[in-house]
């Protein structure tokens, strides 16, 4: 491990390079939002072996509220100069990513990860992995929100179609400018299209090594966020927006390589669907677990509203080739390109957490010599539900429950995470579960 000194070190040599004098340094908390200090560089490294951060993180919902008691103190952190990147948003600008290393450090979703990535090094396995997000455009401003209280959301690009080439040339210009500004962070694009629904867009990001992707895929949102409230537009990544929108997902896609020689082990041209033993144990891991540690890819109420009836999002826990109604889309049009795709995680995921339930279950498929005993499915739609797979969790309570009874999630991902986190999707549950909407007094209010 780089020692203090050593990493003051690599952070001035990666902050020559970017000739940055200004650095944007914070953690990304449970709902994936950066909470930074924007520091002059003289006075980031004079701390950088020293410094902290308020512990407070951890202990609050989405919302702010508080959760856990204190004391609420500040708390040692480390930087990490890999994660440093261009700041797009200011000259001569970098941004960092810094961990707790005190008594918040087992709990935190990136440190969650980070233990699985270390799991599969010990095994001899390096991680290539990538997120595609769908999100939502909508005309609307911070203060046109509140002024509205969130409803009847003013569409923008209400005329698209799915993968229209007609919304592409109209809204170009967009396109191309946020394609350009992720560029400047860094984050490299494979494809960023149109796609079904009003507003809505696909980005598929390129794959890169475990803990880049997920780094990416963070700022990803955050960047697109910031660069549409920066022209009077909000960008959504809720997977269910309501009546009019489609539901959206945020799908991470995963290849083991041996760590030596670069080798990807998913890939056996001569089995029929292309896939090796070992990604067929891996398979059956996630297929094994998931069901149990759902609440690592649905976190909020509205992440299982994506997965009722209409959605094309999957109804079970199941897989196929190619098929975009599987829970886990395989897919081996190379041996190099050879990869899983979990379909399951909506677009609000956090990147993290939900790349950790991934490699954790896949990696615990391999040590466990699981066989892939569940047939792929042959069909599949937003109507349709495949038979004899396991169901998902039908609501965030219902996921928490069964999340914090696993004795194999505790086991993957320690006692202290599971308590932490049950508690934290818990509260986001009892938060909601008072709350009526209008269609609910207007449905109700005068039956019977």
């Amino acid at each position: 491990m780089t020692g203090e000194k050593g990493t003051a070190a690599a952070i001035a040599q990666a902050l020559d390079r970017l000739k940055a004098e200004i650095v944007h340094v914070g953690l990304f908390d449970f709902a994936t939002m950066f909470r930074e200090r924007r520091l002059r560089r003289a006075e980031l490294l004079a701390g950088a072996e020293h410094a902290v951060f308020a512990n407070v993180l951890p202990k609050w919902d989405s919302a702010e509220s508080i959760l856990a008691p204190g004391p609420y103190r500040s708390e040692t952190v480390a930087y990490d100069p890999a994660s440093i990147r261009p700041y797009p948003f200011e000259a001569s600008a970098a941004v960092m990513v810094a961990d707790y290393t005190g008594p918040q450090a087992e709990i935190m979703p990136r440190r969650v990860l980070q233990r699985q990535i270390e799991r599969a090094a010990t095994a001899g396995y390096a991680i290539e992995a990538a997120f595609e997000f769908e999100f939502i455009v909508l005309n609307e401003t911070a203060e046109s929100l509140r002024d509205k209280k969130f409803r009847d959301l003013a569409e923008f690009a209400p005329d698209n179609r799915c993968w229209s080439g007609q919304t592409a040339a109209t809204y170009a210009p967009f396109v191309s400018d946020l394609d350009a500004l992720l560029k400047s962070a860094d984050i490299d694009l494979f494809s960023l299209s149109v796609e079904l629904g009003p507003g809505c867009f696909e980005a598929t990001l390129r794959h890169r090594p475990a803990m880049r992707a997920a780094d990416d895929a963070a700022f990803f949102r955050m960047f697109t966020k910031a660069f549409c409230r920066q022209r009077n537009l909000t960008a959504s990544f809720m997977p269910l927006l309501g009546a009019g929108f489609p539901g959206i997902g945020g799908h991470i896609c995963l290849s083991l390589r041996d760590a030596k020689t670069g080798r990807n082990l998913f890939a056996d041209k001569a089995d029929e669907n292309g896939l090796s033993p070992l990604a067929k144990s891996f398979l059956a891991g996630i297929i094994d677990l998931v069901p149990d540690g759902f609440p690592m890819v649905g976190h909020t109420v509205n992440a299982y509203r994506r997965l009722g009836p209409g959605s094309w999002a999957p109804k079970t826990v199941s897989w196929a080739p190619y098929n975009y109604a599987a829970a886990v889309r395989t897919a081996a049009e190379t041996e190099e390109m050879t990869r899983l795709e979990l379909r399951l995680p909506g677009s609000d995921v956090n990147v993290y957490l939900g790349l950790a339930l991934m490699l954790g279950a896949g990696l615990d498929g391999i040590e466990r010599k699981l066989s892939l005993k569940d047939e792929p499915i042959a069909s599949g739609g937003p109507n349709e539900v495949p038979p004899n797979a396991p169901r998902l969790p039908a609501d965030l309570l219902e996921a928490t429950r069964r999340f914090r009874g696993s004795a194999a999630v505790k086991r993957i991902f320690g006692q202290a995470f599971v308590d932490h986190f049950a508690m934290i999707c818990e509260a986001e549950d009892t938060a909601l579960r008072r709350v009526v909407s209008p269609t609910e007094v207007q449905r109700y209010l005068e039956a019977g």
